[in-house]
């Protein structure tokens, strides 16, 4: 205890809490004001009321004569360096903070629609593995049963099974490729490719499909860009946007293939008459699973006409003989995989709205 006599005790005591108080309540009260602002703005405020606080006390003490002139000069000097240190410290640690506290939420939001993510993409894969699975057991009891038994509808049979069996093949491979390029396990052997026969090629192998669907697949005479990609990749990314524009251009539809170069980049872009997706869709369109309840619908197979049930009831509607081939199942991963594979090539990919379809445009490194 300082050797003073107990009513100077309780008189210093009296000024500091008073003080105290005649800064701290307004002080209370501003951050009360200020609790929407950042927290650089709240420990600003509190190391200001702070230091003001000591000063009032100091002050106070002087003004009762418990503090000489000099003592007090040296007492408001030393408030005045620490408080300018203190605030200026102050205000980088509440920078930093705010920073750390934006990326925790970030990552916290991140963390969330991960999750969402995740139990979509489970409920999607479960229903596009179930589906398929149905009409293979179907199938298979129609011909163990020997409800069909003429030689062309047991063939037809036969080429449904191996083409399901295929369309679950590739929701598979699809998820392994997907889990490669979140893993980070992804690489890339790059050189320089000739774009337009990476697309030459993945026309050829999507035309069977187009055809069988009536839609005529057109790409552009001249135009192709080298670009600086790992072939095998860049064959997936063209042959997911076909597949997906396929899927959803009905029939007597046009997907049109186009390519360019813009100053260091070369960007090939998709063009679908699929009738547009709805523009609260569109900021989701890569996301892993997503198809939107209020996006597009596979369009149907075949010129518009009332397509009777042909063979044993219970079997999917689209098993009978001669029936067109259902159009290309996904869990909604092929576009996810295309922005993993060009984000992985350095590039990127967007979609929008137009004419009477919607426009996937890809950038990529053009080569020198």
């Amino acid at each position: 205890m300082p050797d003073l006599p107990t009513g100077d005790v309780l008189a210093v005591l009296a000024i500091g809490l008073g003080a105290s108080l005649l800064i701290g309540v307004p002080g209370a009260v501003a951050l009360r004001m200020l609790r929407r602002h950042s927290i650089v703005v709240h420990l600003t405020v509190l190391l200001t009321v702070t230091v003001l606080a000591v000063l009032a006390g100091v002050v106070g003490a002087a003004q009762a004569m418990f503090l000489s002139v000099h003592d007090r000069d040296v007492v408001l000097l030393v408030l005045a360096a620490s408080g300018a240190v203190s605030l200026a410290v102050g205000w980088w640690l509440g920078a930093r903070l705010a920073r750390q506290a934006v990326w925790a939420d970030q990552l916290r939001q991140r963390e969330r629609q991960a999750e969402a993510n995740r139990r979509e993409l489970v409920a999607w894969v479960s229903h596009d593995l179930r589906t398929p699975l149905a009409g293979l057991r179907a199938m298979a009891e129609a011909l163990e049963d020997g409800v069909v038994a003429d030689r062309a509808t047991v063939a037809d049979y036969h080429r449904r099974i191996r083409a399901e069996t295929d369309r679950m093949t590739q929701l598979v491979d699809d998820l392994f490729e997907l889990s490669r390029i979140n893993a980070g396990a992804l690489r890339l052997s790059l050189r320089r490719v000739p774009l337009a026969e990476v697309v030459s090629d993945a026309l050829a192998s999507a035309e069977p499909l187009a055809r069988a669907r009536g839609i005529r697949l057109v790409a552009a005479e001249r135009g192709w860009p080298l670009v600086t990609a790992s072939e095998p990749e860049l064959a997936r990314i063209i042959g997911n946007l076909l597949r997906n524009a396929i899927r959803f251009t009905p029939y007597d539809g046009v997907v049109q293939v186009s390519a360019g170069r813009d100053g260091a980049a070369a960007w090939l872009a998709v063009h679908d008459t699929c009738g547009g997706i709805p523009e609260a869709d569109l900021p989701r369109v890569f996301d892993v699973a997503f198809r939107g309840e209020t996006a597009r619908s596979p369009a149907p197979a075949g010129p518009p006409r009332a397509q009777a049930r042909v063979g044993p009831a219970y079997l999917p509607a689209w098993a009978g003989p001669g029936r067109p081939e259902p159009p290309p199942a996904g869990g909604g991963l092929g576009l996810a995989i295309v922005r993993g594979l060009v984000e992985a090539h350095g590039g990127r990919v967007e979609v929008a709205n137009a004419g009477p379809g919607c426009r996937f445009l890809v950038h990529l490194p053009a080569a020198g």
